[in-house]
């Protein structure tokens, strides 16, 4: 380890942080006056980020992270050797599952170990992305066993994608760490961004972050039974949900129906399910209903139509509206599912810019015989269409009923 005297040359360094958590994060930071420095192993991203050019969507960012790099405040580097200048590290990696549904409780602490041997006595290690619970106090053994003498705490990012440049100042900061020092420390990190900070224990922020991301998707998968039932019996549940939350408080925050995607929600809620050793019923119910929305609706769509000879459109292939975001996009299990079914499947997103296989809207509006609604994007509701579309999302207002 490296025991240097502690004059850092950047008060933040964020790791791994190119993509949708750690960059907002910085930029956010490095607007607060703090010299913020973005670790990352791809140099396309620092190369974007030092060109001034956002390598996704993010509302309000764009200006922010531009003026930082203008004041000087904001860089980016592909060099490990920058977390030991600077007085905080915040860690960007997250607890992954496998192929099998499965945590991997060692991948954080496997990702922090080539830079053991640079980080310097007294620094700050922050980790900020959702971790398996009992993840933080191994890392903390990890820099034990090595000798490294650093504070470690555990402060979950809770921002909705696209959201980060007005959550990040607006939303209470969930802080943990093992002792009142090292929580003092940290929240007076995320002051520089809010005023509002909340202390617990690093297990009890480990479930914080997962109950909050279960709880979104538990409500989702209601919301998405409900529709099933609904439209089994040939009636509307949009209708049904408007009506019985008009004036009526208690019901204010029932969802519409819809994919329940994205890279956090069903992966949280695995997580959650390994740490009750698969005693999770709840969350379990909640994924098959989610996880089965896109082969509901082609089984409705085939007892409807003969979608053998049909060519069928999708419409928004991002997780979510006004998103450029594919990860875990239940739209390309709904294209799988269509392959299989019909004759041709045919996509179109006006934000995706990572699918080569897009096709025109244009394109999909003229040669589709059937379309579905993918991801409900905003230019999507002046479309002018006869044809049959399945639309989930209740994104036109007509009630249709697969």
């Amino acid at each position: 380890m490296v025991d240097d005297a502690p004059a850092y040359a950047y008060d933040v360094a964020v790791v791994g942080g190119g993509g949708h958590v750690g960059l907002p994060l910085a930029i956010a930071f490095a607007s607060r006056g703090l010299k913020t420095i973005v670790y990352d192993i791809s140099q396309s991203a620092v190369d974007l980020i030092h060109a001034g050019t956002l390598p996704f969507m993010e509302n309000g960012a764009d200006e922010v992270m531009q003026k930082g790099l203008a004041d000087g405040l904001l860089h980016a580097t592909t060099d490990i050797s920058v977390i030991g200048d600077a007085e905080n590290v915040i860690v960007v990696i997250g607890t992954p599952v496998d192929e099998h549904l499965n945590p991997d409780p060692d991948a954080v602490p496997k990702a922090l170990q080539p830079g053991l041997n640079l980080l310097r006595k007294g620094q700050l290690i922050v980790l900020r992305s959702t971790v398996f619970p009992g993840v933080t106090r191994r890392v903390e053994q990890m820099f034990a066993d090595a000798g490294v003498e650093v504070d470690v705490a555990f402060c979950p990012e809770r921002i909705a994608e696209g959201k980060a440049m007005e959550e990040l100042f607006s939303l209470p900061q969930i802080v943990s760490a093992r002792t009142p020092e090292v929580v003092a420390r940290a929240g007076k990190l995320f002051k520089n961004l809010t005023n509002s900070v909340v202390a617990l224990t690093p297990e009890e922020a480990e479930l914080a972050k997962l109950f909050t991301n279960n709880w979104r998707y538990m409500k989702f998968a209601a919301a998405n039974q409900f529709y099933i039932m609904a439209n089994d019996h040939g009636l509307d549940y949009d209708v049904i949900r408007k009506a019985l939350a008009e004036d009526y408080p208690r019901a204010a925050d029932m969802p519409g129906a819809g994919f329940a995607a994205g890279p956090c929600l069903f992966k949280d809620t695995m997580q959650l399910a390994a740490f009750t050793d698969n005693t999770y019923v709840l969350g379990h119910s909640a994924m098959l209903v989610n996880e089965g929305l896109p082969l509901y609706l082609v089984s409705r769509m085939e007892a409807r139509h003969s979608l053998s000879d049909k060519t069928v459109g999708i419409l928004g292939m991002a997780f979510k509206a006004e998103s450029d975001d594919i990860r875990s996009s239940l739209s390309y299990k709904l294209k799988r599912i269509l392959q299989f079914r019909c004759k041709n499947v045919l996509t179109t997103d006006p934000y995706v810019t990572v699918d080569p296989n897009l096709n025109t809207l244009d394109e999909v509006l003229e040669q589709a015989d059937v379309l579905i609604v993918g991801a409900p994007h905003k230019v999507y509701k002046t479309i002018e269409t006869d044809k049959p579309t399945v639309d989930v999302w209740n994104l036109f207002g007509r009630g249709t009923i697969v």
